[in-house]
């Protein structure tokens, strides 16, 4: 069957469906979404992209996405530096810092190990965690990462990678969503409530 469009907005569509979570609809939306755009909003649109690519890079410190020398968590005078929470991805540190209850700092991993997609410990920024515990005086190490089977065993891996640091880890307590009924908690949420409960 011919296509429907131009070859190059097919083109469009084709990139923003290879975004992750954008469908063939919702990227065919927005392609013409960009194309009903003034010349001028439409530039902008593509210099942002272009000067973001450029100028986002990782934080030298904690891995996190900074367009500075570091970002401003790890410049932050405020921050608990002894404090460091691991997490998988950037947009991990955005959903933690949303609460306002964390006061320390990051460290990203970018990704976690999953054999299954081939990532090992050299393709996360694990080294840079451990250079950084040898380096700085760490009091306490969270992890914070997922609570699934690739999560939890990266955070199993990092535990008993630390323990010759004699630095103190600790896990995210993970259970019951505020809110929730307690007959709709499957058994491996109850679990975790169980074994997460802290004494009031």
């Amino acid at each position: 069957m011919p296509s429907l469009f131009p070859p190059s907005f097919e083109a469009l569509i084709d990139r923003f469906a290879s975004l992750p979570g954008v469908g063939k609809k919702s990227a065919q939306r927005l392609a013409f979404h960009i194309l009903s755009l003034p010349e001028g909003e439409a530039e902008a649109f593509a210099r942002t992209i272009l000067d973001c690519r450029q100028k986002v890079h990782t934080c030298p410190v904690c891995q996190n996405l900074t367009d500075g020398e570091r970002c401003a968590i790890c410049r932050s005078e405020r921050r608990d530096h002894s404090q460091i929470c691991v997490v998988a991805e950037p947009k991990d540190v955005a959903s933690i810092e949303r609460s306002r209850e964390y006061s320390g700092v990051y460290h990203v991993l970018h990704g976690v190990l999953s054999p299954m997609n081939r990532i090992g410990p050299d393709e996360l920024r694990i080294r840079e965690l451990l250079e950084r515990v040898a380096a700085e005086p760490v009091s306490e190490i969270i992890m914070a990462t997922n609570p699934d089977t690739e999560g939890d065993a990266t955070a199993m891996y990092l535990s008993r990678l630390l323990k010759p640091f004699g630095v103190k880890v600790t896990r995210l307590a993970y259970g019951i969503p505020v809110g929730s009924n307690l007959e709709f908690a499957d058994d491996a949420t109850m679990l975790r409530a169980l074994e997460g409960r802290r004494e009031m």
